[in-house]
Parts: C-alpha cells; sequence; structure tokens
C-alpha cells in the first residue's frame, strides 16, 4: 500500500509510479476518497466527475504498461509524452468539459452539460493529468471570498471560519487541503492570486492571450486568463508549459514559441539541481521594483515585515532592489470595476430564459426574461450587471467608460515605462490575512477593495504570480497563524523572470 503526503507535489505521484507503488487508477481512487472526507467542512467541490476520472485513469493505466516495455529511461519517455502524467487535478466550474455539468456556481446555469470542451481541458487531457472535480466558485466569477457561490460558501482550510478568497476560492482551497495536485482557475481582477495567497499556494495569473479562453465561460473579456494553482512553483511552471499557446479557436490568443523554450529551460534548471543535488542560486541578477502605491498605510504589519524579509534576502543574493512609482495604479479599483462591469453586462445578456437552462412558463416573452433573471441570478450578478448597463448607456458613456478607457491606456503606459526601468515588481497580494465569513458580505465597496494590489495589472494584460510566504502568526507574539503571500510582476510574457524569482523566494523563505 501506498502513502501520500497531505499536500503532495507531482513529483511525488510521479515517484509512486516510477518505483511500481501505484496505479493512475488507484491514485486518482485515492484522491477521490480523500477529497470527499476532507471537503466535508470545507466545500470547494461542487461536483465530482467520478466516471471521467475512471476513464482518464484506465486509459493512463494501459499507457503505463506499454512505456514499462520500453526499457530502462521509460520513465522518462513517458513524460515526454504525457507531461502530467497521472496528476489528478481539478476544473474551475466555468471551464468546460463536454458532457460535464458546468454551473458557473448560478442557480442560472443548474444542471446545464458542456456540449464542447475547452481547449485548456483538451491539453490537460492530452498531457496525461485526470480530472477529478469541479472546484466551486463565486457566482460567474464575481467576487474576492467565494461567498457569492449559489451552492456553498467555501472555507478557508486553514480557519473554518474564514473565506478562501476568490473567486477561484474552491481551486485553492481544495489544493491547500491535498485534495489534489493542482487545480485551474480563472483570474480577472486577482481571482487566483488572491485566493493561492489566502490558501498557502502558489498561483499564477498569465498574460493575457498566453492560455485559450475557448470554452471558458465568459465574464470580462478583456481581462481575464485561465491559469495553475499550485503547491509549489515547480509545479505551476509544469501546468503553464500545458496551457499555454496560440489557439486558432480564440482570436485573442498569442504566439508564445519564445516563452515556452525559456519555461522549458527553467524546467531543466530544476531537474538538473534535483539530479545533482546542488542548491538552487541566482542564474542572473535582476532588478527589482518596489512601486510605492503598493506599500501603503494599513497593510497589516506582520506581512509588511514578512516583506521586508524577503525584500533582503533577495538582495543578498544578488539582485538589485530599488524603488519604483506607477501613479496611474491609484485608480486601478475605478478603472477596473467602471470596465469589468459593463463587459459584464454584455456577456451574461444571454442568460435570458430561452436558451440556458432553467425556464419558467410565463404568458409573455418579457415576462420570462425579466422574471428569469431576476429568480436566478444572485445579487453580486445583478448588481454587476446593473452598474455595467449604467456605465454604458447613451448619456453616461462618455464620462465613465471611455474616461476609463483613457486612464487604462496612461496604466499601460506607466507600467511600460517603469518595466524598462527594472525587470520585475514586488509587491503584496492583499492588505491582510483571510478575512471572516459575512465579514464584508455586506459591504461591497470593502468587498471590492480586497483586490486593490490584483485587479490593475488585468486591463494592461501584463502577468502576475502570487507566492506563499507560509503560515505567519496574524499579530507578534500570536498563537494564531494564517496563510499569506507576494506578487511579482512582469511586462507582457516574462513569465520566465516571474518563475525564476518565486523559486528564489520559495527557497529562501
Amino acid at each position: 500500500m501506498f502513502s501520500i503526503s497531505k499536500r503532495p507535489t507531482i513529483q511525488e505521484i510521479w515517484t509512486l509510479y516510477k518505483e511500481g507503488k501505484a496505479t493512475p487508477v488507484q491514485v486518482s481512487l485515492f484522491f477521490l476518497n480523500r477529497s470527499k472526507e476532507v471537503d466535508k467542512k470545507i466545500k470547494s467541490i461542487l461536483r465530482y466527475t467520478e466516471e471521467l476520472a475512471d476513464l482518464e485513469a484506465m486509459k493512463m493505466n494501459d499507457v503505463l504498461l506499454k512505456y514499462q516495455e520500453k526499457g530502462e529511461n521509460w520513465f522518462d519517455l513517458l513524460i515526454k509524452d504525457f507531461p502530467l502524467f497521472g496528476i489528478p487535478y481539478t476544473l474551475k466550474d466555468i471551464t468546460m468539459a463536454q458532457g460535464e455539468v458546468f454551473s458557473a456556481a448560478s442557480l442560472m446555469l443548474k444542471g446545464f452539460n458542456a456540449p464542447y470542451s475547452s481547449t485548456l481541458y483538451k491539453k490537460l487531457n492530452a498531457s496525461g493529468a485526470i480530472c477529478i472535480g469541479i472546484s466551486n466558485m463565486d457566482e460567474f466569477a464575481h467576487g474576492a471570498s467565494t461567498e457569492n457561490s449559489a451552492y456553498a460558501i467555501t472555507t478557508n482550510p486553514f480557519d473554518e471560519n474564514r473565506v478562501p478568497g476568490g473567486s477561484s476560492g474552491g481551486a485553492a482551497a481544495c489544493i491547500g487541503s491535498g485534495q489534489a495536485v493542482f487545480a485551474i482557475g480563472t483570474d480577472t481582477g486577482g481571482s487566483i492570486r488572491l485566493p493561492a495567497s489566502f490558501c498557502d499556494c502558489v498561483g499564477l495569473k498569465p498574460t493575457y492571450g498566453l492560455v485559450s479562453r475557448y470554452g471558458v465561460m465568459a465574464m470580462s473579456s478583456s481581462m481575464e486568463q485561465p491559469g495553475p494553482i499550485t503547491n509549489n512553483v515547480e509545479d505551476a511552471l509544469r501546468v503553464t508549459l500545458i496551457l499555454m499557446g496560440k489557439d486558432p479557436k480564440d482570436q485573442t490568443s498569442i504566439n508564445s514559441e519564445s516563452l515556452a523554450t525559456q519555461l522549458q529551460e527553467e524546467l531543466d534548471n530544476l531537474e538538473s539541481i534535483k539530479k545533482t543535488g546542488d542548491v538552487y542560486v541566482t542564474k542572473k541578477p535582476l532588478k527589482i521594483g518596489l512601486p510605492k502605491e503598493f506599500y501603503l498605510d494599513g497593510i497589516n504589519p506582520v506581512i509588511v515585515k514578512k516583506l521586508e524579509d524577503v525584500r533582503k534576502k533577495l538582495e543578498d543574493a544578488g539582485h538589485e532592489i530599488v524603488d519604483v512609482s506607477i501613479p496611474a495604479v491609484e485608480h486601478a479599483i475605478s478603472v477596473y470595476y467602471l470596465l469589468q462591469t459593463v463587459e459584464v453586462s454584455s456577456n451574461l445578456e444571454r442568460y435570458d430564459g430561452i436558451r440556458y437552462a432553467n425556464f419558467d412558463k410565463v404568458e409573455n416573452k418579457d415576462g420570462l426574461y425579466f422574471n428569469h433573471r431576476e429568480k436566478y441570478f444572485g445579487e453580486e450578478a445583478k448588481r454587476r450587471i446593473m452598474l455595467g448597463t449604467y456605465t454604458s448607456s447613451a448619456g453616461y458613456y462618455d464620462a465613465y467608460y471611455n474616461q476609463a478607457m483613457k486612464v487604462r491606456e496612461l496604466a499601460r503606459q506607466d507600467f511600460a515605462r517603469v518595466f524598462t526601468e527594472v525587470d520585475v515588481l514586488l509587491t503584496p497580494v492583499s492588505t491582510d490575512f483571510p478575512f471572516l465569513i459575512g465579514e464584508k458580505s455586506q459591504d461591497p465597496l470593502s468587498m471590492y477593495l480586497t483586490d486593490v494590489f490584483t485587479c490593475g495589472i488585468n486591463p494592461i494584460l501584463i502577468p502576475g504570480l502570487a507566492v506563499p510566504f507560509g503560515l505567519l502568526e496574524v499579530k507578534e507574539g500570536s498563537e494564531q497563524k494564517l496563510p499569506a503571500g507576494c506578487q511579482i510582476l512582469g511586462p507582457e510574457l516574462s513569465e520566465a523572470k516571474l518563475f525564476q524569482i518565486a523559486k528564489e523566494i520559495e527557497v529562501l523563505k
């Protein structure tokens, strides 16, 4: 009988396969059983995909037997052809796999069977990964706490009275509690990075267009990006290599062959270090900026102290740390919510009671439309639809939407200027530790401000990587410890640099 640690990595699962201690079917069943037990309190999984997992695991069993006949280097050949061989993972409830139910955590799509698969699911399936479940989220990805799901409130795996962050809170809580090896989330204003930080995980919001959005239910089309949530930096790098790439089905996807080469080199370096037993050291010192707009009064002093500790360790490792300024960041929250709600209003218009899901008997079409949307949309979805409709309406379009678009461009120029001075930026992910369930649910503005350090990068398309600090004392001398983390930002297609710094922080902490 094999054993698996509480929060396993890809390498740990591969060791079981390589040493003949387990098969993909056994590992898949192990994680399904573990999740069903662990998730009774956390509620991170909306639905288990047992039949799908069974089919995928049995296929990988056959692959395992075939490659074992290839001789001494059989496992290296296997991983080359199936780079996520036999690794259990979960999908967010908007990243479709054909035939499975995907509801966007909304009553509006209750029981909706996906008619086709997302490109990212197809890539994960081809890589040998095994989907065991669909994770909870804020309805249509509207939120920072996963309290807006129509089906369950997900709790933080380190304190069941606190939120896991959102909107990919189910994905992060699932990984933070060891129910899968990695999870797929989406990030429109921090929805991967915030929950990753709140649940002690690594989370990447890729460059816009790096990962295809085909088959991902749209919320804010010009900003959102799918990405991985993992237990360590290396696993995030491995999953990103699978997800990325130009997709003819998504016109916003971009060619990223050069970046793929850089990421593969970084991965090869990590592999070499493991084989030789060497210590991870700085390959190339970078210039790291600390934007003053991200270091405001009001950040928990414990997080500030940890950030200062990381700064000193990076300096000792040979990196140059400098202070920089990005003035347009001060308008990030305003710009983000003006633009995002307009896109939400447009994208959610299709849920009209005719084309999707639940059908109510009414006397006329108008009644069907209004009654259906009133009944099946949650409060936050309604709020964003109304804000977006108002912002884009005649008489207000120029005053709000067009002004926000101009500031978006100014912000893009501000970041572009800073990235001529530094390679990457180091910032907090959030001002504080995970907050209590219900603490901000009646105060939408307070909830929106949770994303103050994350939402500003999505409109300008650059990548961001959340790296955990581990569990910190919430106050000096306190017995209570909660997760927190930092965020590394870079120019478009700079993920290789982000992973380099993230790995160093992981080693140094």
